[in-house]
């Protein structure tokens, strides 16, 4: 069997069936079945995995589909197997310290190479790694970076070190990291915080690993930065990368799919036609909007939307978010000391170069002096957009901001984002998860580790007591860590967005941990 650069054995994967997205793979069929309603989330029915050849499925049901009652439900149930959430199979005991349910919570969440399902959509990985929970049964790019910081917490470095070292195996097989390891996910990517797992992995184990782990941050950094062979012209996009004036490079959001998610199908299908129908759009940019917002994370927000309270609005590649761009600095500064390590001294020097002016293209696209906060910016239409949102904390977090505009940022984080149960995602209430009143564990970490940064101890600490608080609560209430919670009205569950409430939680348990005990 092929091994790559560290040694793995790689799962047996053929290529052609098994990587290829299940919309691609079952045609109308899996059309057909989508827009059916016979599952609630269209998640469910790209997760499944066929009992028999593909193929075959795809003619039996051809030739059975017209006769009378043919029943299309029936003809799932008989050829595929249907996955099940990941529920937590022990009773929670709320007598526990919150700290203490988690730790015992990791056994349930971690997936092992031998125990990984076979065909269906998901891409077998290497080594142990820890799902999210709930719908959630994969491994998640970002999602797995705050995982870790609670990992850490419980001195789980080998599973940190798996979790890298499947990542790698990703990047080495991909060229990059998909939203997670399923094939309908390989268009696309999620925010980069491939080099954050680096530099915590070297918090343990010393700077060796950046050296390391360099072939993959290098081919990551590749893959964000594709520029194309076009003549290049300012205020336009190729892929994920924005030309502004003055040889300036950004990023965006994208997928290179202009097509329903399969995951959510259904839901994309709806919404295309009703922007069809409101707007001077196609239903394959609306697609695109739709595919880059997931790639951010932020599925859905008002952030991408040009009027607020319409979803239809959705503009997601119009947009350079100032987190990504964030990311991507620290990934530039993360390279240039990777290469230093290595003696490649070029190399240190165009990498940091080029963290130079983007910090530098951070200040003038991102900070609006009009607001005093920093902004996302729509290059189409040259402007800041009007959302004002969490994201604008992560200049704090990679102390990129000036003193000045720090204290201005507190001030935002104070009257605009507290409240009893910690952060608003944004001020804006639309239905969309990541919109009012929900909160979410990486944005809580993001803003407190920012407002230490610059000493507004403090605030991190009223943001931390609230949040850790109201996880506390929720957890005597009900035995779970839940994904987001509602932080305006404690006493009410999260809401919004394409599904329930999942539990388990990943992200949630590794914010808690780290929080917990006060890591700056």
């Amino acid at each position: 069997m092929p091994q790559d650069l560290f040694g793995f054995i790689a799962p047996s994967v053929t290529f052609g069936q098994a990587l290829t997205s299940p919309e691609e793979l079952f045609g109308s069929l899996f059309n057909d079945i989508q827009n059916s309603h016979i599952f609630s989330d269209s998640k469910t029915f790209a997760d499944c995995i066929p009992l028999d050849d593909p193929l075959f499925i795809i003619e039996k049901y051809y030739h059975h589909k017209n006769e009378p009652g043919f029943d299309l439900a029936g003809f799932v149930h008989e050829h595929f197997r249907i996955p099940a959430e990941i529920k937590v199979d022990f009773v929670a005991d709320t007598t526990l310290s919150t700290e203490e349910h988690i730790r015992k919570l990791w056994p349930y969440l971690t997936r092992q190479p031998e125990n990984q399902e076979r065909g269906g959509s998901l891409i077998p990985l290497p080594n142990p790694y820890v799902v999210p929970g709930g719908r959630f049964r994969e491994i998640y790019y970002w999602d797995s970076y705050f995982t870790m910081l609670g990992l850490k917490e419980c001195g789980r470095v080998d599973l940190i070190e798996n979790m890298i070292n499947n990542f790698a195996y990703l990047i080495n097989t991909f060229g990059h990291v998909p939203t997670g390891n399923r094939t309908y996910y390989l268009s696309r990517s999620q925010p980069p915080f491939f080099s954050l797992m680096i530099r915590l992995y070297s918090e343990m184990e010393g700077k060796k690993v950046l050296k390391k782990y360099l072939p993959q941050m290098q081919r990551e950094y590749d893959y964000w930065m594709d520029e194309g062979n076009s003549e290049p012209e300012d205020f336009t996009a190729h892929r994920r990368v924005v030309r502004l004036p003055n040889g300036v490079l950004l990023n965006r959001y994208w997928d290179d799919k202009c097509s329903p998610r399969p995951e959510a199908f259904r839901e994309d299908v709806e919404l295309a036609a009703e922007a069809v129908e409101s707007y001077p759009v196609s239903a394959e940019c609306v697609y695109r909007h739709l595919r880059a917002a997931a790639e951010s994370g932020w599925d859905f927000s008002s952030r991408w939307f040009e009027n607020e309270n319409d979803f239809s609005s959705i503009q997601t590649t119009d947009i350079i978010p100032v987190d990504l761009n964030c990311l991507m600095h620290h990934l530039e500064k993360t390279l240039a000391e990777a290469y230093l390590l290595n003696d490649e001294y070029e190399c240190f020097q165009l990498y940091e170069n080029k963290a130079k002016k983007r910090c530098e293209a951070v200040e003038t696209y991102f900070w609006d002096s009009n607001r005093n906060y920093y902004m996302d910016y729509n290059f189409v239409k040259k402007d800041f957009t009007n959302a004002i949102t969490l994201a604008g904390t992560f200049p704090l977090f990679f102390k990129l901001a000036r003193k000045q505009q720090s204290h201005y940022v507190r001030k935002y984080i104070r009257l605009n984002f507290m409240r009893s149960g910690g952060l608003l995602t944004t001020g804006i209430k639309t239905g969309q998860q990541w919109d009012a009143p929900n909160g979410w564990a990486p944005l809580q970490w993001i803003t407190y580790k920012g407002l230490r940064n610059y000493n507004f101890h403090k605030t991190a600490n009223e943001l931390s007591a609230e949040w850790l608080s109201l996880n506390e609560k929720e957890f005597r209430r009900t035995g779970k860590m839940m994904e987001k919670y509602n932080v305006s009205d404690t006493n009410l569950e999260a809401g919004g967005g394409e599904y329930e409430v999942q539990e388990g939680f990943g992200w949630t348990n590794g914010v808690y941990l780290r929080m917990k005990n006060r890591k700056r």
